[in-house]
């Protein structure tokens, strides 16, 4: 796993300076510990750090063809390298290492731009091809590695794995997007395509960009999307065993390193499954890391415990605090733009725990996507059932009425949160669900923003986000719909952008088999009702899974990598809560309406209401913007 930058002419052949691609390099020091590697010629500049994982003594980037007229930095593991390098050697491809990046210049000599559809694995590249004078990045099919670019004032093309190295650049565009700002207190990320600055984008999962001397037109091309195509299944017993033979294979490809490898091991479904895979797969016991934490209800090691006994995994454990808040500052930096999942306080300890043992470690994520285990999937489909049975003509004004009456209930649980539900009804389908993922709602955003804000939007709302996925995507069943949504938002700009950077902060990476793309495409096309039966989600995965896991591991409630927020506002953080929402950071930006901000904390503090989820949202936005005034200063 690595970090990759680069600068790329788009009219001439300007000389980048060294000093300049080595700053941007160096930023990403911690993605790449092992060996740096820089490449300078007329016209495009590469840089890459690299942790070193196969062929670790030969696969040094940037990395060139035979006669060097191709070079290619690269971020990421082709996983079926081996064949493709057995492939292209038949066509006469001559290979000087052994490691993965060297297949992708001779795969792009061999078959250009269509290169992507051959490879199997994560990644983010740019390839120059000297001849055709040409700039070809690309990105994975479902955004396991990030890359960010930009159009700078001067006509140059800039792109790095994390923002911090395009912040290097004295020209870099910073406006803030207000739009941006929209989205991230909707979701508490801002999803792809963009970012926090009007002049900086991501480039989205399954796409790449072609750019070619003379042109600026920088458009991102789809390669690759969830299908959603049906497949043949035969009896639910042949089914189980397909799926497990299917994710067992998709385990198999992603045990190959020259490094410790091992697995994180939360206690639930998912990481569960694959520890169960690798176990299966090799004789020595399996390497498996999980964090508990203090507080019962926040703690799941006790399953983690049984699923490693079950295995006889080498099983490491450390227990974090329930005031582990000594990230808050270090989270900003690791982030590069507003982030809000505070869960990112756990990911990051337990990467740093699995980084003692292991330089590669399986993952679970992309489960709760796949086959449907989040509880907001029951919620939805139990108010779509309600909202079949009338129009929306009738249903809005109905139930909105009722939403406007019913008094708020945050405190009780949702199945009594009948205010909840009556908005939820009073809206279509997609609003619905995108009301249900927000941390903030409607409401909350409307009070929370500035009049100034507010005018500067123009209108816009974040669920244009969600419209945008609704209309391409290739599936209009209700409960595949919202996990495209979520596969296409919530996994990409959340997920896997925590896990990326909590992982790449400590130089471990970390490999995602239940986001193989051959495995994603054939539970895509599973039946709607195979993954949420019932009440019960994840419904087919758990029945394949019940001769190789404990019941009460498969069917218990799930919890999640949660953090006692409302304890920490009210208690240890209160005075950096009042100092950073009340201070002038907040107030001088001219973004928030600062009498609904006092409310907020001191409601919260008083213990009148549970805001714990705004606080978090502006606090580290308010550390965002900090950070912004900093670098204008220096």
């Amino acid at each position: 796993m690595c970090g990759i930058v680069g600068v790329y002419d788009l009219s001439g052949h300007r000389e980048y300076s060294r000093d300049l691609v080595s700053q941007m390099n160096e930023t990403q020091f911690h993605r790449g510990p092992d060996e740096g590697g820089l490449h300078i010629e007329p016209g495009v500049a590469f840089g890459h750090r690299r942790l070193s994982i196969i062929d670790l003594s030969s696969g040094q980037q940037p990395l060139f063809n035979e006669d060097h007229t191709v070079v290619v930095t690269y971020n990421g593991e082709i996983y079926n390298f081996p064949e493709l390098s057995e492939e292209l050697t038949e066509k006469g491809h001559i290979f000087r290492t052994h490691c993965d990046t060297e297949v992708i210049v001779h795969a792009w000599e061999e078959w250009g731009e269509r290169c992507v559809d051959r490879f199997r694995g994560m990644f983010a590249f740019a390839i120059w091809d000297r001849n055709q004078q040409s700039l070809f990045v690309a990105r994975d099919r479902l955004g396991i590695k990030p890359l960010f670019y930009a159009v700078l004032p001067d006509g140059s093309f800039a792109f790095s794995s994390e923002l911090k190295a395009l912040k290097t650049l004295d020209n870099l565009p910073r406006d803030i997007d207000v739009t941006a700002i929209e989205d991230y207190f909707t979701f508490g990320y801002i999803p792809e395509p963009k970012t926090i600055y009007q002049g900086v984008q991501k480039l989205r999962p399954g796409h790449t960009i072609l750019l070619k001397k003379g042109s600026t037109d920088v458009v991102q091309k789809e390669y690759w999307d969830i299908p959603f195509k049906p497949v043949e299944l035969s009896s639910p017993e042949l089914t189980e065993k397909e799926l497990v033979e299917r994710m067992r294979e998709a385990v198999r490809v992603r045990m190959v390193a020259e490094v410790p490898l091992g697995a994180f091991l939360s206690g639930g479904v998912d990481s569960s499954a694959v520890v169960a895979m690798m176990a299966k797969e090799q004789s020595d016991p399996v390497n498996t890391c999980a964090i508990g934490f203090d507080v019962k209800q926040f703690d799941e090691t006790e399953y983690a415990k049984k699923v490693a006994e079950q295995y006889k995994t080498n099983h490491f454990e450390e227990l974090v605090g329930s005031d582990d808040f000594a990230l808050l500052d270090t989270l900003a930096d690791l982030y590069d733009e507003p982030y809000a999942d505070s869960s990112a306080i756990p990911t990051y300890r337990v990467c740093q725990l699995a980084k003692k043992r292991v330089t590669v470690a399986l993952s679970g994520d992309g489960g709760d996507e796949h086959f449907a285990g989040y509880r907001r999937y029951k919620w939805h489909m139990n108010e779509e059932k309600l909202r079949s049975t009338l129009p929306l003509s009738i249903r809005k004004p109905l139930f909105g009425t009722l939403g406007k009456l019913y008094p708020k209930a945050d405190w009780a649980p949702r199945v009594f949160r009948a205010k909840t539900t009556f908005q939820a009804l009073a809206r279509s389908s997609v609003e619905a669900y995108l009301q249900t993922v927000s941390l903030l709602t409607d409401e909350q955003r409307d009070r929370l923003f500035s009049a100034e804000l507010k005018a500067a939007l123009k209108g816009y709302k974040s669920i244009e986000t969600f419209d945008y996925y609704v209309k391409k995507s290739p599936t209009q069943d209700p409960l595949s719909l919202i996990q495209y949504l979520d596969m296409k938002t919530y996994l990409v700009g959340d997920i896997l952008t925590k896990v990326d950077r909590a992982s790449m902060a400590h130089a471990l990476e970390v490999r995602v088999p239940l986001l193989d793309h051959k495995f994603v495409e054939w539970v895509s096309g599973l039946p709607a009702e195979q993954k949420l039966k019932g009440q019960e989600g994840k419904y087919i995965l758990k029945k394949s899974l019940e001769p190789s896991l404990p019941h009460d591991v498969l069917y218990r409630p799930k919890m999640g990598f949660g953090v006692p927020l409302a304890k920490w506002f009210r208690g240890p953080l209160k005075e950096r809560v009042q100092e950073a929402l009340m201070g002038p950071i907040i107030r001088d930006s001219g973004l928030f309406n600062l009498e609904y901000v006092e409310e907020v904390v001191k409601h919260h503090q008083s213990g009148l209401r549970d805001y714990s989820v705004i606080i978090w949202t502006l606090l580290m936005f308010s550390a965002f913007l900090e950070r912004e005034m900093q670098a204008k200063a220096a």
